[in-house]
């Protein structure tokens, strides 16, 4: 019997800065992630994850890179994740990009972490 490949999650390498504990203290105190591995003294690498969503944080300073990095997560139950990043600090939700309906049938919103990465959370509106 032939299975059909199927693709699972992604787990994007970003870069994170030049201090690693900086990084991971944000996804883990404003994002909610769990840091499931560490690499080096000091750390060079680390990996966060929260539900599926699995994030490599590589040590590098390059802001200009790290400005340019993006990536997409969707979720389900997105209203409650907007309030729960508010009471954290609203001020990591990035000023243009509130949560809002937009025109290709996603419900979404940007937070910009302590390096310059852009991440959405998104989720799928029923039209």
């Amino acid at each position: 019997m032939n299975k059909q490949p199927v693709l699972k999650n992604i787990s994007p390498l970003i870069p994170a800065g030049s201090d690693l504990e900086k990084s991971i203290a944000f996804y883990e105190q404003k994002l909610g992630f769990k840091t499931v591995h560490k690499e080096g003294n000091p750390v060079k690498m680390a990996i966060v994850k929260r539900d599926f969503a699995e994030i490599f944080l590589l040590e590098n300073d390059d802001r200009h890179l790290a400005e340019g990095t993006s990536f997409r997560i969707q979720v389900d139950n997105i209203e409650q994740l907007y309030e729960e990043f508010q009471a954290k600090g609203g001020e990591i939700i990035h000023p243009n990009d509130q949560l809002q309906t937009k025109p290709w049938g996603m419900k979404e919103f940007a937070i910009t972490d302590i390096a310059g990465v852009c991440i959405t959370f998104c989720e799928p509106v029923n039209l």
